[in-house]
């Protein structure tokens, strides 16, 4: 379990100090678990606390009862926590197989590496040896990236906007994929997204608002709010907006 307590970061810009996370705490079991909220709220911040790509400047980060506040994000990894950015990372001279080996820990034969292509719908003989650079699309870079995720097989599986600069064909594929990781990979997935087609998937939606958790619960008791605000901005902004 993934427990934050009394979480708070600040950072500078023009007008000085802003605080962007106010004591925030959280408890995240196993599941599939999607923060959401208005952009500038607080959710991709809150993501790379977890992770550990910054320290907050109070508050405990808390993996199966252990402290991991002060870890790094290459000691969080070795803990059992996963981070996939918004916009993966490329790598010249690595080749596909190479990565999903890297993300396992060890050598893995290409057959496995296949399998874990094949579970994200890339035809594996057509990715197994291309190196993972400019040459993929942002599509294929997001399915070969939660390849390694579930190549790792971690307690935390984390994704900030995963939809982000993504097509609508690779999008409903990602759909499928993050089903298909509910369904058959251990431990907490935790998406940080506002796209309603992951937020109905979700066991325990969160949203995050002005820095603090405005609302927390299943997706059953969240969306329909979420939904209704949605609706209500829509046809405030424009007298035409259709469904």
């Amino acid at each position: 379990m993934l427990e934050l307590k009394n979480i708070s970061f600040s950072a500078e810009n023009e007008d000085g100090q802003k605080q962007i996370l106010k004591n925030i705490s959280l408890k995240i079991d196993d599941g599939f678990v999607v923060i959401t909220g208005p952009n500038g709220g607080g959710k991709s911040t809150l993501a790379k606390i977890i992770a550990g790509i910054i320290t907050p400047d109070d508050g405990q980060i808390l993996l199966d009862g252990e402290d991991i506040t002060s870890l790094s994000i290459t000691e969080r990894a070795k803990k059992g926590i996963s981070f996939a950015f918004q916009q993966p990372v490329r790598f010249k001279g690595i080749t596909v197989h190479d990565l999903i080996s890297l993300a396992a820990g060890q050598e893995i034969s290409v057959g496995e590496a296949c399998a874990y292509l094949s579970q994200v719908g890339l035809c594996a003989r057509d990715y197994i040896n291309r190196e993972v650079n400019a040459s993929l699309s942002g599509g294929e870079l997001k399915r070969i990236e939660i390849a390694t995720v579930m190549a790792r097989g971690t307690k935390v599986s984390l994704f900030d906007e995963p939809e982000a600069g993504i097509d609508l064909w690779s999008f409903n594929n990602l759909i499928k994929v993050f089903e298909k990781m509910h369904d058959t990979l251990g431990g907490s997935i935790l998406i940080i997204s506002h796209q309603e087609r992951i937020l109905n998937i979700a066991d325990k939606i969160i949203v995050v608002a002005n820095g603090t958790i405005e609302h927390e619960g299943t997706k059953d008791e969240i969306l329909p709010t979420l939904l209704d605000k949605a609706d209500i901005a829509c046809k405030v902004l424009t007298a035409n907006c259709e469904e």
